[in-house]
């Protein structure tokens, strides 16, 4: 896999985190949110991460 391919996978994966935002905001959820919090979580640093790695590429 080269870097514009590692990008792009990335990119389609960090667009996803608004659909677990969205996904939060439903009341009925019950303990599946702490499930979804702590995917944005371990996203949040994944997108962190990804970004020092690569500082010229736009994730978001």
């Amino acid at each position: 896999m080269n870097k514009t391919e590692l990008v792009e996978r990335f990119t389609a994966i960090t667009n996803k985190r608004e659909y677990l935002v969205k996904l939060l905001e439903k009341p009925n959820l019950g303990a599946l949110r702490l499930d979804i919090n702590q995917a944005l979580e371990e996203l949040d640093e994944l997108i962190e991460e990804f970004e020092q790695v690569f500082p010229d590429e736009k994730t978001s």
